[in-house]
This record gives structure tokens, C-alpha cells and sequence, in this order.
């Protein structure tokens, strides 16, 4: 199994580009809850052992992995919102974080490593898009780890206000338990309006109420 290395980031050096960010997203899927993405510029001397594509990580390696990143690396995370999401639509949005990742950085980020086939509007630096490139640059695979242990913080603390629909289990995806909920208690002011399942509740709901 190939893990992530430096020689993306390398190869930008090479060509003269010096503060080198890996930019990731996470949450394109669920049903709630906002689109994170977050960028990360490494310190070459200072990379975290074993980091890998968030997906490929446990959960505590994870969330030891995030807290040696904010101390190592520079850091930047930013969200979409659900009403943005509704009124763009996931894609765009995401590439929103995107960007407000980037513009976040403590250093000015000058050259962009983009998981995804898709550079974002906006985005006013050189770039590059690497396929799954959480899984082959250590730039966006820490980006991949931030945003997911960010997002997945920010679920539990939603759910302490909406405990019916195990968001701190399942992070806003579509599993039976957040069905049930929406079955059971309806649309919370969290829910993407814009996606098929909650639109359909709110529809047929509508249609029943007249």
C-alpha cells in the first residue's frame, strides 16, 4: 500500500514556489451540518510520523495527529454553511472553504496542492490538482486529517442541541439512525435544504399540510 510522500511538494520547490499548501474538504455528503476544508503548509524538517489520508487513520490516531499539526504546521480551516451549500450547491461551496482555507494561512500561501480533479474559483495562486491526493501528498493528507477532525467536533457539538439524529456517531451522514430521526422529529435548521432526502420531507410535508 503506497502512503503519502513529499514529492509533490518537492517538485513545486523545485520550480521556486516556497510556501506550498495541501488543501482538502470534507463533508460533501451528509445531510447536515456545514462543508470544511482546511489547508496546511508543512514544515519540511517537522512532518508528523504517520500521517496518512484521514480515511486510512483510526479516529485517536486522528485527533493526535490534528493537535501535532496546529503546533508544527501552519494551519488554516474554514467552512461553507449550510444556507451557502443551498444556495450554491455542494460543489461550489466546497470549493468556497477551499479557498477561505487558503486565505487563512498565517504565511501567504504561493503555490496550491488541490485534492480533487477541480481547481476552484477564486483561488488567486498557481495550483495543481492531484486525484486522491490525500493518499499521495503529506501536504493534503494533514488537510484531509484537520477538516475531518474539525467537522466531526463541530457534529458532536450540534448534536448536544439535536440529539435525535446521532450526529455524533455519524457526522451528519445519511445512516438509518439520522433517517429515523428526520422520520421521527423532522428538518432541523442544520439540514441541507438543497438535498434530495430533505427536500422530499419538506415537499411531501408541504403537500400534506395543503
Amino acid at each position: 500500500m503506497t502512503k503519502p510522500d513529499f514529492s509533490f511538494e518537492q517538485a513545486a520547490q523545485a520550480r521556486g514556489f516556497l510556501q506550498i499548501a495541501g488543501v482538502d474538504e470534507v463533508g460533501r455528503g451528509p445531510l447536515a451540518g456545514p462543508v470544511v476544508a482546511a489547508a496546511v503548509i508543512l514544515d519540511p524538517a517537522n512532518i508528523p510520523a504517520g500521517l496518512n489520508d484521514s480515511k486510512k487513520l483510526t479516529a485517536k490516531r486522528r485527533d493526535a495527529l490534528y493537535d501535532e499539526l496546529l503546533v508544527v504546521a501552519d494551519v488554516s480551516i474554514a467552512e461553507a454553511t449550510v444556507a451557502e451549500i443551498d444556495i450554491h450547491n455542494i460543489l461550489r461551496a466546497s470549493h468556497i472553504a477551499m479557498v477561505r482555507a487558503v486565505a487563512g494561512l498565517r504565511q501567504t500561501a504561493d503555490y496550491a496542492l488541490i485534492d480533487g480533479n477541480m481547481v476552484p474559483r477564486d483561488l488567486v495562486i498557481p495550483c495543481e490538482t492531484i486525484v486522491k491526493g490525500d493518499a499521495r501528498s503529506l501536504s493534503i493528507a494533514a488537510a484531509s486529517v484537520v477538516a475531518k477532525v474539525w467537522r466531526d467536533r463541530h457534529m458532536v457539538a450540534l448534536a448536544q442541541q439535536h440529539p435525535h439524529y446521532g450526529w455524533e456517531n455519524n457526522a451528519g451522514y445519511p445512516t438509518a439512525q439520522h433517517k429515523l430521526g428526520l422520520e421521527q422529529f423532522g428538518v432541523s435548521e442544520h439540514h441541507r435544504r438543497s438535498f434530495k432526502p430533505i427536500h422530499n420531507i419538506l415537499y411531501q410535508d408541504k403537500n400534506v399540510s395543503d
